[in-house]
């Protein structure tokens, strides 16, 4: 059994989406039924709402190191991530008509860049990673100056699980007046975030990789960042984000930063690296000299995992292992297989990023089946192998 609810396949791709924590959905559920009200309706219906839409407020802060009034619900976050670069743009003026990110971020940063320059003429620099995945910090001080509104840099890599250097990122965007975003959908609740240490302006924060469900991001805005919205209206949000505010969802992602934060104090980060550790184990000993890990070894999520095994494609691996649930990086086209961007910017060759596939652990994962999902992915290296793999 992978969750509480949830018997089947092992499940490993909790980067993709996560289950809904029992507690999470037991929090949200009287926001469905009885506590129907506007949380701007002065009466007592509105009261309740109002209340716990306060208090999910103060649980996400509390995750980020915030304060409440600096985070503010979206509906995504895609939507976060837009509402941060084309906030800060537009809000930046004429004179500061500037982007800068990486080659590797999630597409919800790189198409609002490129929308950003569509329309709006922004200049938008583009910069490398190494081989392990991470951005040179010398590389963004070569390319910041008075002309940059905002860099914007995950802090992990939802494939590789790579983290990247953002204090030291931030520090250099701050030096030449530049605010500094950061997605954090993958590594909030993994790692420990503050927002004061990582020097970030703006921090994306996604429920469903967080154990509540989909259509729930927040953006964290450090108090005195001027955004222009995106949608306009009622003033809810801090006049960031029109429309009546879904109390319902808002309260499970507070339910769920809150337990997010319960689990690191618990030690939940350590826990996982030696789940993912102990996989890679036995992956390498048992398939020896044919397995490679993609992204860095040191910088990186303890839940993930992104390897590739020699002689086998990512995704026939998975079609021949149907009691694993993963994910490869390679996206199909009318039956064809493309390499994932992310592992060819890191100079991956084309034939080792098609046989890659990313793991990724959760809060119910257990040593069970981190041995069993082994055992499912050596036989079916086995079953597709023209050579025989030693034992």
């Amino acid at each position: 059994m992978n969750t509480p609810a949830h018997p089947g396949p092992v499940y490993l791709d909790h980067n993709a989406t996560t289950p809904v924590d029992p507690r999470v959905v037991e929090a949200m559920l009287p926001f469905l039924a009885d506590g129907f009200g506007n949380p701007s309706s002065a009466h007592v219906y509105g009261t309740g709402p109002r209340a716990a839409l306060a208090r999910a407020r103060r649980q996400v802060a509390a995750l980020l190191g915030a304060g409440p009034g600096e985070i503010v619900f979206t509906g995504s976050g895609s939507e976060a991530d837009n509402l941060a670069l084309r906030g800060a743009v537009l809000a930046a003026g004429p004179g500061r008509r500037r982007v800068i990110t990486q080659v590797t971020e999630h597409p919800a940063v790189l198409e609002a860049c490129r929308a950003l320059h569509r329309l709006h003429g922004t200049e938008v620099t583009w910069l490398p990673v190494g081989r392990d995945g991470r951005v040179d910090p010398a590389d963004l001080a070569a390319h910041l100056d008075g002309r940059t509104a905002v860099v914007s840099v995950m802090a992990a890599n939802n494939e590789t699980g790579t983290l990247q250097p953002v204090d030291e990122l931030a520090r250099l965007a701050h030096e030449r007046g530049a605010l500094f975003h950061c997605d954090a959908a993958q590594a909030a609740g993994k790692v420990p975030l503050d927002v004061r240490v990582l020097g970030a302006d703006l921090v994306t924060v996604v429920g469903h990789k967080l154990y509540a469900p989909k259509g729930v991001g927040a953006l964290y805005v450090r108090s005195g960042v001027r955004l222009e919205p995106l949608v306009y209206g009622g003033g809810q949000e801090g006049g960031l984000r029109a429309g009546t505010e879904n109390v319902a969802l808002a309260v499970a992602l507070g339910s769920a930063a809150d337990l997010a934060a319960a689990d690191l104090a618990d030690g939940a980060g350590p826990r996982l690296a030696a789940l993912r550790d102990r996989l890679h184990r036995e992956l390498s000993r048992t398939l020896p000299g044919r397995v490679r890990l993609n992204g860095s070894a040191r910088h990186r999520l303890p839940n993930t995992l992104n390897l590739s095994v020699d002689g086998v494609t990512g995704h026939d691996l998975l079609a021949a292992a149907p009691g694993l649930a993963a994910s490869t990086g390679s996206a199909c086209h009318s039956g064809a297989h493309s390499p994932s961007p992310v592992l060819r910017a890191m100079g991956l060759d084309k034939v080792r990023a098609l046989a890659a596939v990313r793991l990724s652990l959760g809060r119910w994962t257990t040593e069970a089946e981190v041995d069993r999902a082994a055992g499912l992915l050596v036989a079916a290296v086995r079953s597709l192998s023209p050579a025989p793999v030693p034992s």
